[in-house]
């Protein structure tokens, strides 16, 4: 079926113009049963039959024992291998046996949350009462779900802001407390997952006050290291299960590279290709014409959109019902037209989503045929985890992966076993991150007092530091018995846990007061600014004005021909250097700088590339705090290289834009966590000097994996740009669509000289080390 699939796809291709670059069959694996544990009570065993599980696989069984024995446990298996069962069979038998006890459940999105609740409320298991407590409850279920739900399904925005500030209002809910789920905990990572890590401090706090020790269950993908992952999160030392017992069927996976497209040329005359939301649409396309349900994963909301709307379009031509069965799925969509579309999906109404990655994480999605994922996802967890979408309940699928013109995806389908064989990431995150630790310490403080003893799950030492300092600046008041909040107001709405910046902005069509959806604050001065082209389930609108003190992007309905693309300048200066290493001529750096950047304008471009024109801006600048790591040369080394002075710019910045396409192979980060300035003279270092940091404040440890990995990355880079067939440099080696220079100047054959020579340099050189 996935060979025929591709084949059919594949039928339009002209001949000789294949754009597949690498196949591999993925074979089939049979279940290893294992009989029901005898604590199992026997009506939720009917329960379970009744629903289709007649018997559970093997690694449910174990973590279920695991955590069923009092053991915090992480199961770390596939895609649809029943990982839920494996936390519901010791939460439910727990709850059938003690009719007082209570559970929590976890996830990084409200559609998995409302997805694993709706799978709870089908057991229908003797009062359980399970309920959400998220943003979507209406205020007054919020009671009851309070006084009586003895399962809440909620996310940790909402534990965060909603739950541990108001804990005495929930003490019987903690008194009670004997597991929390945290489920796909590998999406807990950089910013992001350090604030969860330090929030299940607080909750484990907060329940001990009421006398509750819960066992925790993690439930992941399959991560490197997932017990080390799991116990970091989690803050209590967790075993693994990671040998996964479920059935799955063959899948065909495709590595896919759009044609150069010769009519076309890009910025500074590069050679373009179809773009993989283009590419994407178009296979979509031929699976919905064959009947085959896909969902295909893009990159961003606005490519989500045009996906969608460039396949219905194509539909239309073909059946005038089909179009009716594509829609795009994507945060920042209302809560009710989220669940729709699931609903939809689900029962087969729709034939083809294109989604953002939030359809990635866990919901249950059975009978999909296809996966496209368009654009590498920025973690192999995160490709194999898009991948196994396809083909749940052990049937065979197609997953065709279709690069972006960039580096990295370039580099992956032409060298397959960096993507195919190459073992999964482990998580980063730093809960030691003053910019994390600190306001977490503040919400703690506020819900209850600080203690010397409390201190250790937080960090010890280094918490104890922070503290003083939130003494200093009197945020905390010492008492003899803790530290104290001084403030009547409480700090939590003003803690941004998901690392965005701040209070989401709304974006209202000014014309009828609707709101449309929302943005994140750090990307609003890119994505709302006034002119700006924004889309909303296919609509076209554009940004009348934005404004940031009171959150909102007025728009009004607008299709214009082009879109727009932000222009930004950006500056670095160094506060501080951790480590570095000298050899003979390149210096290498790790630590903070401060990041000034400032979007200055916007270009308007057609559909084929051509820009109209450059639109100025005056908006505020905006600076971050972070981590860096950063390279200098001597003017000898780069003169010996063959380099002009008039060259030096231009193959620095290449090269930096290389270095950051495919830093996600050393790092568990995705291109858009992270930045980059190249300069032939920095005020700082005095030297021609490539940057490239974090993109949240304080770091989100990005920047120490690539100084960790300085050799291979730098290998991988300089082979990328030298393997790309293009004249001058192109997306596919050094251009970015990140540039808010335009992508001026760079010189391809120029950041190849300044690889090598910084990567032979360091070779031949004994380094001299030095830290401050």
């Amino acid at each position: 079926m996935s060979r025929l699939l591709l084949d059919r796809v594949l039928a339009g291709v002209p001949h000789g113009e294949t754009p597949l670059r690498h196949v591999r069959e993925l074979p089939e694996r049979s279940a290893a049963f294992a009989d029901w544990p005898s604590w199992v009570p026997s009506d939720l065993r009917t329960a379970l039959a009744r629903c289709g599980v007649e018997r559970p696989w093997t690694h449910q069984v174990a973590a279920a024992t695991h955590a069923r024995e009092g053991r915090h446990v992480v199961i770390a298996t596939g895609t649809a291998s029943g990982k839920s069962l494996a936390y519901q069979l010791p939460v439910l038998s727990a709850l059938s046996e003690n009719r007082r006890a209570t559970a929590l459940y976890l996830s990084p999105t409200k559609a998995l949350g409302a997805d694993q609740l709706r799978s709870v409320r089908d057991l229908d298991v003797e009062d359980v009462r399970p309920a959400s407590y998220d943003g979507d409850t209406p205020m007054p279920e919020r009671d009851w779900v309070r006084a009586h739900a003895r399962w809440v399904f909620t996310n940790p925005d909402m534990l965060h802001r909603g739950i541990l500030p108001a804990h005495a209002r929930w003490a019987s809910f903690f008194r009670r407390l004997t597991h929390v789920v945290v489920d796909e905990c590998h999406g807990y990572r950089g910013v992001f997952g350090s604030h969860v890590a330090l929030l299940l401090r607080r909750l484990r706090r907060v329940a001990a006050k009421y006398g509750a020790d819960p066992v925790f269950v993690l439930a992941s993908a399959t991560v490197s290291e997932p017990a080390a992952s799991a116990s970091r999160l989690s803050g209590v030392p967790c075993v693994a299960v990671t040998e996964d017992a479920s059935p799955r069927g063959a899948r065909t996976v495709a590595l896919w590279e759009p044609p150069l497209l010769p009519e076309l040329s890009g910025e500074n005359g590069a050679p373009v290709r179809r773009s993989a939301g283009a590419e994407t649409a178009r296979i979509m396309t031929d699976l919905v014409v064959e009947g085959a349900r896909t969902l295909a994963f893009v990159r961003s909301r606005r490519g989500a959109e045009l996906t969608a709307l460039s396949a219905r379009h194509a539909l239309s031509e073909v059946d005038p019902s089909l179009p009716a069965r594509v829609a795009a799925y994507r945060a920042g969509f209302l809560p009710e037209e989220r669940r729709a579309l699931e609903k939809s999906l689900a029962d087969g109404t729709l034939l083809g989503v294109a989604s953002t990655n939030a359809l990635e994480l866990g919901v249950d999605i059975a009978g999909l045929d296809a996966v496209v994922v368009a654009g590498y996802p920025g973690t192999l967890a995160s490709f194999w985890q898009q991948a196994g979408r396809a083909g749940r309940a052990g049937d065979g699928a197609l997953v065709v992966f279709v690069a972006q013109d960039n580096p990295l995806d370039t580099y992956l389908v032409h060298n397959p076993a960096a993507m195919l064989d190459k073992p999964v990431e482990a998580t980063v995150i730093d809960p030691a991150n003053p910019y994390v630790l600190a306001p977490q310490l503040a919400c703690a403080a506020m819900e209850l007092p600080l203690t010397e003893k409390c201190l250790a799950a937080f960090g010890g030492q280094t918490a104890k530091r922070v503290v003083e300092d939130l003494t200093k600046d009197g945020v905390l008041r010492k008492r003899p018995t803790g530290w104290f909040w001084t403030s009547r107001e409480r700090p939590h709405a003003s803690v941004d846990i998901r690392g965005s910046g701040g209070e989401q902005v709304a974006v209202v069509e000014a014309d009828s007061g609707r709101m449309l959806g929302t943005v994140d604050p750090g990307a609003a001065f890119t994505t709302v600014h006034p002119g700006a082209v924004y889309l909303h389930q296919g609509t076209s609108y554009v940004v009348d004005d934005l404004d940031l003190e009171t959150g909102l992007a007025m728009v009004h309905r607008e299709d214009p021909e082009w879109s727009t693309s932000p222009r930004e300048q950006v500056d670095i200066t160094v506060l501080s250097v951790e480590e570095q290493s000298r050899h003979n001529g390149v210096t290498v750096n790790l630590g903070e700088v401060a990041v000034t950047s400032h979007v200055v304008a916007y270009l308007r471009k057609l559909p084929s590339g051509q820009v109209l024109d450059q639109v100025p801006l005056d908006l505020p600048e905006q600076t971050l705090h972070t981590r860096a790591v950063w390279y200098t040369l001597t003017d000898d080394l780069l003169a010996d290289a063959g380099l002009t002075k008039h060259e030096i710019p231009g193959a620095l910045h290449a090269a930096e834009h290389a270095a950051i396409g495919l830093l996600p192979l050393f790092a568990t980060c995705d291109r858009w966590d992270i930045g980059g300035v190249s300069t032939a003279l920095h005020p700082d270092t005095g030297e021609p000097t490539v940057f490239v940091h974090d993109g949240h404040p304080g770091g989100a440890g990005f920047a120490d994996r690539a100084h960790a990995a300085l050799i291979p990355w730098l290998t991988a880079t300089r082979d990328a740009i030298a393997a790309c067939e293009c004249p001058a440099g192109c997306p596919s080696c050094v251009q970015s669509p990140k540039c808010g220079n335009g992508n001026e100047p760079l010189h391809k054959d120029g950041a190849i000289r300044v690889l090598a020579t910084v990567l032979d340099t360091i070779a031949t050189s004994a380094p001299k080390s030095k830290a401050s």
